[in-house]
């Protein structure tokens, strides 16, 4: 835990270890307060497509914590980013939430459900079988297929329900082709995370509810890696796995309350 806490940097996934659905967890705001009382330089990293920074901001708000808009950073920027340097001035066409349009519009993505170069898919709400035989169609036509990221599954307030992998993946099993996954455990948004933080991997912990995500994003880039129990993980499912976080903890709380 000591070495924990001298980490300069920190990275914190959020569904599961921040909140589940707009309940926020024990000892969050312990966590955060501290991480402001300590100077850390932190980042929320979230593979959750569905909402902005603004928006997240705003939810943090409506829960207590007061945390900056430049604090955040979502698989929607990071694929936004992705496709507007692989192909700036893109089309494609789009199942996700308004986070997800919004950040592929401000990076000049048009969305077109004609022609489009990529088919990206996050978390959805209106995911039905026409926009997944509309996505097929576009696949076999040549479109690259896109997930904002590989979370299979997410923590609710209504428990474990499906995230953007089981959505993507009637896509791919019916067209051959493998997605693209942009959002962790793949290192192009985990060195956007640590650039944002400005601190050298080695002196950054990453902190998540996820073995499949964020531990083994956090082992292959370097980092301190802390796994809690408040999402989708147990302490038996861990063993499920060819590697181990460094620590295993409750929750964020755990992390001020033994200082």
């Amino acid at each position: 835990m000591d070495q924990l806490r001298k980490a300069k940097g920190f990275i914190c996934d959020m569904d599961g270890v921040i909140y589940h659905g707009n309940q926020i967890l024990p000892g969050v705001k312990e966590f955060v307060d501290w991480l402001y009382r300590e100077n850390k330089e932190f980042l929320f990293l979230t593979n959750n497509s569905g909402k902005t920074p603004r928006e997240l901001q705003q939810k943090l708000a409506r829960m207590g914590l007061k945390v900056d808009e430049h604090h955040f950073y979502t698989s929607a920027l990071a694929t936004a980013n992705f496709i507007a340097r692989q192909k700036p001035g893109a089309h494609a066409f789009v199942i996700g939430e308004p986070g997800l349009f919004n950040a592929l519009y401000e990076k000049g993505i048009t969305l077109d459900d004609t022609d489009p170069d990529y088919v990206v898919i996050g978390e959805s709400s209106s995911y039905n079988y026409d926009n997944i035989c509309r996505a097929v169609h576009y696949v076999q036509n040549g479109a690259r297929l896109i997930g904002t990221n590989y979370d299979l599954t997410g923590p609710t307030e209504q428990g474990i329900m499906p995230a953007c992998r089981a959505f993507v993946k009637p896509i791919e099993l019916v067209t051959g082709k493998e997605a693209y996954y942009i959002g962790k455990p793949n290192p192009l948004m985990m060195r956007t995370g640590l650039n944002m933080l400005g601190v050298h991997s080695n002196e950054a912990a990453i902190i998540g509810d996820r073995m499949d995500t964020d531990i083994v994003a956090g082992i292959e880039c370097g980092l301190d890696t802390v796994l809690v129990l408040s999402g989708v993980s147990t302490r038996e499912t861990v063993d499920s796995f060819p590697y181990r976080p460094r620590l295993i903890l409750n929750g964020v709380g755990d992390i001020p309350g033994q200082a």
